[in-house]
């Protein structure tokens, strides 16, 4: 049997993988991009000079030789599901058994004008990547638009040049949609602190022209024009489905796929970003660009390929970042904004760049969610609080076993019990100090 997977991303390579453990079968992965899979969250690095390309890509070249996974620079114009055969730029056709359409996304755009001229790009592929490096000599000011982790990378990677930065955002507050007020306030400090010129409650109205074709300016939804050599596209991104429409392929934002991964056409399954789940599980969105959950979903398909059946399952909602030199983990239940249902504790650093939020259940008084700016917890020990509903009052006592700080870092867990007797009037002692070896028995009990 011959398995085809369009798209080399993390979903794709997964899948792969895991079908040469599980299987015997053929496998093809075809990508336009790149001849080899490399770590797609690395590409601000490469840019800021702390990587080359080549350590971006976890396998030797030789690995998938191997393992004997077939690799093929190829675009996809089409996929002729009737007669299951994939066509290519240039004529050539590929006949597939199965087919996983691993396809990813690409940068919005929203009908601006000027948008497709010189100058003005996303920043999601490699492509992206050299088109940005390219114009990046002798760039004496950029446009950044959109408030989402995209623009602050690409924000960063300027400002490590030293190129000025306009930033505009449309909410009031950085990424109010998904960080709670505090948090948000906090990264408008943090990317003003770092010199960018961060413009809130601002749309692009228009690139503008310099007659050429090429972009050398923005005006605002204030009708401030701000002279720019670069826009860079950062509003959010959406499945990659232009080839796959006019087919029987179901769309909806993305390509619609059951439990199992499945499209509605047989032996055609769909994951990653742009895979758009018909009944997502309780708490998770339909569709879902996040790498950990692209790397589950590849192996789920690959299971389910080979005849064991596999129901996806996402588990608790995980995520991290870094805005400048603030990083951020979510674990569990984090609104923007409280439900009715739901308590927070709240502390913050005087110096204003340290953070942590436990949510926690109003009724039942167990942990819902952690959040985390400038300060590591432990994955496995978050997850199983959440998994168990620890009640918040366990939690605190114990959480030097969670927290991932090297040890000469400042212990902040005496300060979040006291803020929590505060709060209630309780008197809360914390019983565990901070200790890779107590988290590691915690997480066996």
């Amino acid at each position: 049997m011959h398995i085809a997977i369009i798209g080399n991303g993390i979903s794709g390579i997964t899948a792969a993988r895991f079908l040469r453990k599980l299987s015997d079968h053929q496998i093809t992965v075809i990508s336009a991009e790149t001849d080899y899979f490399f770590s797609r969250t690395a590409l601000m690095y490469i840019y800021m000079g702390h990587m080359r390309f080549v350590d971006t890509q976890p396998y030797q070249p030789h690995f998938w030789e191997k393992n004997r996974i077939d690799l093929k620079r190829a675009f996809v114009e089409k996929v002729d599901f009737e007669n299951k055969q994939l066509a290519f730029a240039g004529g050539e056709r590929m006949a597939y058994d199965k087919l996983i359409l691993a396809v990813g996304s690409k940068p919005n755009k929203f009908g601006w004008p000027g948008q497709d001229l010189e100058g003005v790009r996303g920043l999601y592929s490699h492509q992206d990547l050299e088109y940005m490096e390219a114009n990046s000599e002798g760039l004496e000011q950029a446009v950044i638009v959109g408030g989402g982790l995209i623009g602050i990378e690409m924000a960063e990677m300027f400002h490590t040049r030293h190129i000025p930065v306009t930033f505009l955002v449309r909410e009031t507050s950085y990424w109010s949609n998904v960080l709670p007020p505090e948090e948000s306030e906090m990264i408008n400090r943090h990317i003003l602190n770092n010199g960018i010129d961060l413009q809130l409650g601002t749309e692009l109205k228009e690139i503008v022209d310099d007659g050429s074709g090429r972009a050398c300016a923005v005006v605002s939804s204030k009708d401030e024009r701000i002279e720019c050599g670069y826009v860079g596209l950062t509003a959010g991104v959406s499945p990659n489905l232009d080839f796959l429409r006019d087919t029987d392929l179901e769309l909806g934002r993305g390509i619609m796929v059951d439990q199992y991964l499945q499209t509605n056409i047989p032996d055609v399954y769909a994951i990653g970003d742009c895979a758009q789940q018909r009944e997502p599980l309780p708490g998770r969105r339909p569709i879902e660009a996040i790498w950990y959950t692209g790397r589950m979903m590849g192996e789920v398909a690959a299971y389910n390929i080979c005849g064991q059946e596999t129901a996806y399952d996402p588990g608790i909602w995980f995520n991290s970042a870094k805005f400048f030199d603030i990083e951020y983990q979510v674990y569990g239940e984090v609104p923007a904004n409280m439900p009715d249902d739901m308590a927070t504790l709240y502390w913050e650093h005087a110096d204003g760049e340290k953070a942590i939020r436990i949510n926690y259940d109003k009724e039942g008084g167990h942990i819902r969610g952690f959040n985390l700016m400038g300060v590591r917890y432990r994955h496995e020990v978050c997850e199983k609080w959440l998994a168990e509903k620890t009640p918040i009052t366990e939690v605190l006592q114990n959480l030097g076993i969670v927290n991932f700080d090297p040890e000469f870092y400042e212990e902040y867990e005496a300060e979040l019990v006291k803020l929590y007797n505060e709060q209630t009037g309780q008197n809360l002692q914390l019983k565990q100090k901070r200790g890779l070896a107590k988290a590691l028995a915690f997480l066996r009990s």
